[in-house]
Formats: structure tokens, C-alpha cells, sequence
């Protein structure tokens, strides 16, 4: 195996998404309304062709307009239902406007895909302030804002729901993103707590902890650390986009219709085999050779 990452390209394109094979059946979620964030990104992309190739209506939100139209247009080239939404999750009062604006248009929304976030590598002693808050703010108060409100709206509209929020593998060392950990693992615990909370509203809520996939956002990673990554976990290579979107789509759907509060990790194995190193791996525990 080559120690040098591909740079032809990270994560399949529009027009492999639009034919990628899939287990579920055509059309089997025509209807339903999901709204997915960070749907412009290279996992939540993924996860919006899926929904739409099944027959939902996906509302993409974002903060790049640009994307955002393109991937609309994409879906939309193959006669596919999607909407376009500028929101900045951060912000609750954009979180209410979002949801005000998808009810008005569609009178209901099944699903919620919690994909928007990101992280930079960082050796955890070095971040600063504003490092720390913009991370936190958008991994683990944006996704509960999203979440929040989302239940709200099910509530006071007597619909049942569905949200699966994507997070990272928590349960064994991924070291040089302390603040991702920690954001993640408020999420994964949020999610745990509400699925029973929110049972009785018939609101069901899961994770999925994706391990090494690849997609754009490698692109903030060392040439080194990117190679490293498909020898993180026993089955020595790297995943797909596609495999988050498959785990989104059972979780959310009816296929899982009894199950809440679950963390479906995806990830080759990675938690059973050892560590990753986002920013290289300290000579501390390479070890002596002479």
C-alpha cells in the first residue's frame, strides 16, 4: 500500500451519487420531507442524493448559496425534489426562520440530518478561544438548536419524527481534535437523553459515527495524516460517503422504526484497532529504534 494520499479526487462525484447502487427500494420514501445541514458537504451530499433518489424532498441547508443552488440543480437535472436554505445554525433565530419556512412550504417534515460541522487539527494545549468556540458552537450547539427546534415543530404539529445526527467515533483515541471529541460527545450523550425524553412525542433520535471517509474535507489535513488513514482500522482502507448515507437512511426510515438513542459507528473497525493521529503521531510514543 502506498504511503502517498490519492489527490485525484476525495469522495465520489454528482454523477456517480446519482447511480450509486442502493439496498433500498425506489421510491420507498416518496412523501417525506428531510431537511439536511451541512448538505452541501462531501457527507451530507451524499445523503441528500440518496433521500431524493427515494423519493424525498430534501431541503439542503447551508451557508454557501452557491452550493447549495449547484447540488439543487444537480438533483433537480434528474427530476429529483430538493430546496435550497442560507441558514447559519448557529444563530437560533435562523434556526426558527428554517423551520418556519419548510413548514410553510410543505405543511410537514419526517426527518432531520444533523451533518453540518467541521474541526481543525490542533495539538489541544495550543487552541485558542476563538478556536475552541467555533467548533463547539457548530458541532454541538448548532446540532442541538437544529434538534430543539425540530422537536418543537413535531410537537405542536402532533407529526412524528426522526433526526440522526452525524458525529465522530468517541470510543478510542482520534487525537489532534480535542474540541471535535468533546463537541461530539455532548451531541452522542444529547441524543442518548432525548430519545427517551421524546419517545412519548414519538420522536426517535440516533447517531452515526463515521471513521475514515473521504471526502473534501481531508483537505485540512497533512499529506501524512491523510496517508496514515487507511491503516486505521482492520479492513485497511478508507469509506465512502455513500456508507454514511446507507447508515443515515436505515436509521431515519422506517427500517429502524424501533430504534432510539443508538450510535451506528462506521468505521471499518477503526474502534477495535487502535489509534488516529490527525496531526502526526509525537515521537513520545514512536519509540526508540537505537
Amino acid at each position: 500500500m502506498t504511503d502517498q494520499p490519492s489527490p485525484a479526487k476525495l469522495g465520489p462525484t454528482d454523477e456517480e451519487l446519482a447511480v450509486q447502487p442502493t439496498m433500498f427500494a425506489a421510491g420507498s420514501l416518496t412523501g417525506q420531507v428531510v431537511v439536511i445541514t451541512g448538505g452541501a458537504g462531501g457527507i451530507g451530499r451524499a445523503i441528500a442524493w440518496l433521500f431524493a433518489r427515494l423519493g424525498a424532498h430534501v431541503a439542503v441547508v447551508g451557508r454557501d448559496g452557491g452550493k447549495l443552488d449547484a447540488l439543487v440543480a444537480q438533483l433537480a437535472s434528474r427530476d429529483l425534489k430538493a430546496s435550497a436554505h442560507i441558514a447559519d445554525i448557529r444563530e437560533p433565530d435562523a434556526v426558527n426562520a428554517l423551520f418556519d419556512t419548510i413548514w410553510a412550504a410543505h405543511g410537514r417534515l419526517d426527518s432531520l440530518i444533523n451533518s453540518a460541522g467541521g474541526q481543525f487539527p490542533q495539538a489541544a494545549i495550543d487552541f485558542s478561544v476563538k478556536g475552541w468556540n467555533a467548533v463547539i458552537n457548530t458541532n454541538l450547539n448548532g446540532t442541538w438548536y437544529m434538534m430543539q427546534t425540530a422537536a418543537q415543530r413535531w410537537r405542536d404539529h402532533k407529526h412524528p419524527g426522526s433526526i440522526v445526527n452525524i458525529v465522530v467515533v468517541t470510543t478510542h483515541g482520534l487525537y489532534g481534535i480535542a474540541h471535535s471529541i468533546a463537541a461530539r460527545s455532548g451531541v452522542i450523550g444529547l441524543s442518548r437523553a432525548v430519545a427517551v425524553e421524546w419517545a412519548p412525542l414519538n420522536i426517535r433520535v440516533n447517531c452515526v459515527a463515521p471513521g475514515a471517509i473521504e471526502t473534501e474535507g481531508w483537505n485540512v489535513y497533512s499529506p501524512e495524516a491523510r496517508a496514515a488513514y487507511p491503516r486505521s482500522n482492520p479492513m485497511m482502507r478508507t469509506g465512502s460517503p455513500w456508507d454514511v448515507a446507507e447508515a443515515s437512511v436505515f436509521l431515519a426510515g422506517p427500517s429502524a422504526k424501533f430504534v432510539t438513542g443508538e450510535t451506528l459507528t462506521v468505521d471499518g473497525g477503526s474502534q477495535l484497532w487502535g489509534e488516529t493521529w490527525t496531526t502526526g503521531k509525537p515521537t513520545y510514543f514512536v519509540g526508540d529504534d537505537k
